[in-house]
């Protein structure tokens, strides 16, 4: 199938790996040019080695922290115009509500919804201009059904789906489209470092450890649904 996604340039965010690495592989399978982001200049250059190897497209990096303010403007202040925007970058952490201090809660904020916040911004008018382009927030359906065990995650997951919606809503017509997507439990590099660390605490296995999360967390799985990690 043909997304007409060549000659298209597409920034995503947090794309080293996980969701975001395979958001990038597939956008440059489809012809788009593909800028790959993280916070380390040694994994985005890695990212990119492999993308352009497997695909044989235009695949570049940009590192840096998109929850920083500062760091976003560096990053948009060379980057040019870009026409699909995948605000993927986020970051998650297990912890009793009563112990997460302000400051997790304000770096979750910060990570997941200030940097799609801020890059929209800066990006929403190249788009505007040529009547096209594609803003995309990767949620959670943990935004829906708040996780125990990451109270400030789920808040912020929550928050993607207001703000994607509310930038949708300014620029009907546009040509631009504003949506999220509510991926269910994904096994990444990086829930997978989770899922370990949570079973060592209960001296479970991992395979332990998923399952007791899914039938806590997961509605389909509670419907007997077989969900595959």
């Amino acid at each position: 199938m043909d997304f007409k996604l060549r000659g298209k340039r597409a920034l995503v965010t947090g794309s080293t790996q996980g969701i975001g690495f395979a958001i990038a592989q597939g956008l440059a399978r489809e012809g788009a040019a593909v800028v790959v982001n993280g916070r380390g200049e040694a994994k985005v250059k890695d990212a990119v080695k492999r993308l352009v190897a497997e695909t044989k497209e235009s695949v570049t990096g940009i590192a840096g922290d998109v929850g920083s303010a500062a760091e976003v403007d560096r990053l948009v202040a060379p980057l040019g115009p870009v026409d699909i925007l995948i605000n993927n970058a986020g970051i998650f952490e297990p912890k009793p509500f009563l112990d997460i201090p302000d400051r997790d809660w304000i770096r979750h904020f910060e990570v997941n919804v200030m940097s799609g916040g801020r890059l929209s911004r800066a990006l929403l008018p190249h788009m505007l201009k040529q009547n096209w382009g594609r803003i995309i927030f990767i949620s959670s359906e943990s935004g829906l059904n708040i996780p125990a065990e990451m109270v400030q995650y789920g808040m912020t997951k929550t928050a993607q789906l207001a703000v994607s919606r509310g930038i949708a809503e300014t620029i009907p017509g546009s040509g631009v489209t504003v949506n999220a997507v509510l991926p269910g439990p994904t096994l990444t590099e990086g829930v997978s470092a989770f899922l370990e660390t949570l079973a060592k605490d209960r001296g479970i296995s991992v395979d332990e450890m998923a399952r007791t999360i899914m039938k806590g967390i997961d509605p389909q799985y509670k419907k007997g649904i077989k969900i595959n990690m």
